[in-house]
């Protein structure tokens, strides 16, 4: 087994920030805007890996464009309102590119330790394309970055979730995470067993009605589906808007009474609605509602069948929780993700072992001895912008009291 050991020893000048995605992107950014330089670590080869290699051909954002701009730079005017994945892809390489921010790429960080004897943040991470490429027997390329402020911005989808249900092993199809699946083309005219009826869950099936295939759709809990726009305006914006004027709660009873009067009793098709709010759900256990842009209709017409919870698999399908048996082809876990922080942070209790900043937000984003985090809010790109232009703000005042006493 390859060792560990430190190959080299990087001092930084600025900010350490782990994670290239719109959160580390942002937080360098506005950095380099108040003069403060900053060193940006990713495991992956590219900004943004997650929208870049783990999501579906047809993803587009879920909110309008306005709600999803990074600090400082406006989407260009020729973007539609709901931009592609290739189109956002290209907006954030051309957030780095205009601001200067170059990351160092293939670098896993495997470990960030506050040394309190030195003052300082001492962080290691693993060549990867290094270790991709080794012997047995090699030794890992490991270098430890040290500095004054640590900034995690890994974000809150780092690592996938894969359910082990009973039987897993002796279903004959294949088992995939939505972060693998790209197109319905590979399963046209199978079978197909969604498990999960989030954004992706809604939207992987109705691509695979697009592609001729069979999905049917596992909906075990409660989940709220509001419709992507009333009468041409975004669901969203008419939160925004309400949310000015009257408390939470209210705005969430609004939103649900709306939600029946454009996309009916949905009951009638298998999904129940939680019985706390889309918003109250939302900022305090990051469930984000799925925005409807045509699964239900399809649900209705019987091109996806709706089904309850998993009780096991065999070989051809799998077993209900109400005792029937769905036959299927393929699965598709369109499961989730969750933050890896607890992993690689140590000796700090600033984030909880789900990955989440202890204290709610908006005071989420600075802890002690200069850690800070960007991108956990669990409000989507408006929450990182928020994020990073405090942490700037922050880092920039501490960066220019230090530089000008010396």
């Amino acid at each position: 087994m390859a060792s560990a050991a430190i190959s080299k020893v990087v001092w930084v000048n600025g900010p350490i920030v782990v994670g290239a995605g719109p959160a580390g992107l942002s937080v360098a950014a506005c950095l380099k805007a108040r003069g403060v330089p900053s060193v940006v670590l990713d495991r992956a080869d590219c900004v943004a890996s997650l929208w870049q290699r783990r999501t579906y051909d047809r993803l587009r954002l879920h909110l309008p464009r306005h709600f999803c701009e990074l600090p400082g730079m406006p989407f260009p005017d020729d973007y539609p309102e709901y931009p592609t994945k290739r189109q956002f892809v290209d907006y954030l390489e051309a957030y780095a590119a205009q601001s200067g921010v170059e990351p160092r790429f293939n670098q896993a960080v495997t470990s960030a330790r506050y040394d309190k004897a030195a003052g300082l943040w001492r962080v290691c991470a693993e060549d990867v394309s290094a270790t991709s490429t080794a012997s047995a027997g090699d030794e890992d390329v490991v270098t430890e970055y040290i500095g004054r402020w640590l900034v995690v911005a890994t974000g809150e989808n780092a690592e996938r979730i894969v359910p082990d249900f009973e039987g897993m092993d002796e279903f004959a199809g294949p088992v995939s995470h939505v972060s693998e699946y790209k197109s319905g083309e590979a399963y046209r005219g199978k079978r197909v067993l969604v498990v999960g009826c989030g954004n992706s869950g809604m939207e992987v099936c109705l691509d695979l009605c697009d592609h001729n295939a069979l999905p049917a759709m596992v909906v075990r809990d409660s989940v709220h589906v509001l419709p992507r726009e009333m009468l041409g305006v975004a669901t969203f914006s008419v939160a925004v808007f309400l949310l000015r004027f009257l408390p939470q709660w209210l705005v969430d009873r609004i939103l649900v009474l709306l939600a029946r009067v454009f996309l009916g009793d949905l009951e009638k098709i298998g999904i129940r609605r939680p019985s706390r709010g889309p918003l109250e759900l939302k900022n305090s256990r990051g469930r984000t509602p799925v925005l409807d842009i045509g699964a239900l209709a399809r649900i209705r017409s019987g091109d996806i069948e709706v089904v309850p919870g998993i009780k096991r698999f065999f070989r051809g399908g799998a077993e209900l929780v109400d005792g029937r048996r769905v036959a299927a082809d393929a699965v598709i876990m369109a499961t989730g993700y969750h933050s890896n922080v607890p992993q690689w942070l140590k000796g700090n209790d600033f984030f909880t072992q789900e990955g989440y900043p202890r204290v709610p937000f908006p005071d989420g984003w600075k802890g002690e001895s200069g850690l800070y985090s960007a991108g956990f809010t669990r409000r989507g790109l408006s929450g990182v912008s928020s994020d990073a232009v405090k942490v700037a703000q922050d880092i920039a005042m501490a960066w220019e009291q230090q530089t000008s006493s010396r």
